[in-house]
């Protein structure tokens, strides 16, 4: 284990944090209720100029890992929120839920403290489906635009058994939650469409301590807490709100078919946004034309 002054992990976080507050957002944590903190970032000066966008990270590191090429983005033309779901980051709760909607209540209730009364959200993986139950839940009066990326919505359980067997574990909290470089590699081949092949041991294990050994416990609970993914029908019901697909087209956590599947069940105002020579994570792999196509479509103040 590498102490923190030699760890690249240490020093990259250091560096991600000097980038939210370059693009004018502070940290901040507050109580939702009396089990459950969240903490988030947020513009130090909010306008009423500006629309509101808030974005859902995905399972794995805390938000500022996946979402620093957006915020330094979208920060000229939204108020930016970006909140650590519960369990990761410094978000936790003492209650016992675990499902994607209590992470979406947990969302909406952070929003309400805030006074965000309408906004758009923007939705990466497991972040998605809490996106598309945080819209479900406010409605379109609050939630004016819905953007789900990467994001199995409409997962079946054939689905998971499916990644499981690509990914060629054993279960599936050892794909999200690896534990050994090899799992760690394993979860970089599948997510990322040209995945560093040569990284070595001592980088993966500072990974591996820096980003995955915090609250391991509830983070297999909150997998095992996913309402979606049990049984092989879907029972996705469509939002009201006009809602935008983005999706990796070389996706091996969930390939794109379940993207255009996903387009035909989720909204009538659906449209799908395919980017080439992406997997899991376009936001990172492709940021321009990743934040491209979110501009277009969420608007915002120029």
């Amino acid at each position: 284990m590498l102490p923190s002054f030699l760890s690249p992990v240490s020093a990259f976080g250091l560096y991600l944090r000097r980038c939210f507050t370059g693009a004018g957002l502070s940290s901040y944590t507050v109580d939702v209720d009396h089990e459950t903190t969240v903490h988030f970032w947020a513009p130090t000066n909010r306008t009423a100029r500006k629309p509101s966008v808030v974005l859902i990270h995905g399972f794995g590191p805390a938000a500022i890992w996946q979402w620093r090429q957006q915020v330094q983005f979208l920060a000229p033309h939204f108020n930016v929120f970006v909140p650590d779901l519960i369990f990761f980051g410094g978000s936790s709760t003492k209650s016992s839920e675990r499902s994607e909607t209590f992470q979406a209540a947990s969302v909406g209730k952070l929003l309400d403290k805030l006074k965000v009364e309408k906004f758009q959200v923007v939705g990466t993986s497991y972040g998605g489906m809490v996106a598309y139950n945080l819209a479900k839940m406010l409605g379109e009066e609050r939630v004016e635009k819905v953007v789900i990326a990467s994001s199995g919505v409409n997962m079946k359980r054939s689905n998971n058994v499916a990644l499981v067997q690509r990914a060629e574990l054993e279960k599936i909290e050892d794909l999200m939650l690896p534990a050994t470089p090899q799992q760690l590699r394993k979860l970089m081949s599948l997510s990322i469409y040209n995945s560093p092949q040569f990284l070595p041991h001592f980088l993966l294990n500072d990974f591996l301590h820096k980003l995955y050994s915090v609250n391991r416990k509830e983070k297999k609970e909150l997998l095992k807490g996913l309402t979606i993914g049990k049984d092989e029908t879907s029972t996705l019901s469509p939002l009201q709100q006009e809602v935008l697909i983005v999706w990796g087209e070389q996706d091996q956590i969930f390939p794109v078919q379940m993207a255009r599947e996903l387009k035909e069940i989720i909204s009538k105002k659906a449209r799908l946004e395919l980017i080439k020579d992406a997997s899991h994570v376009p936001q990172m792999e492709k940021p321009r034309e990743f934040n491209n196509i979110l501009l277009n479509f969420l608007g915002g103040h120029s």
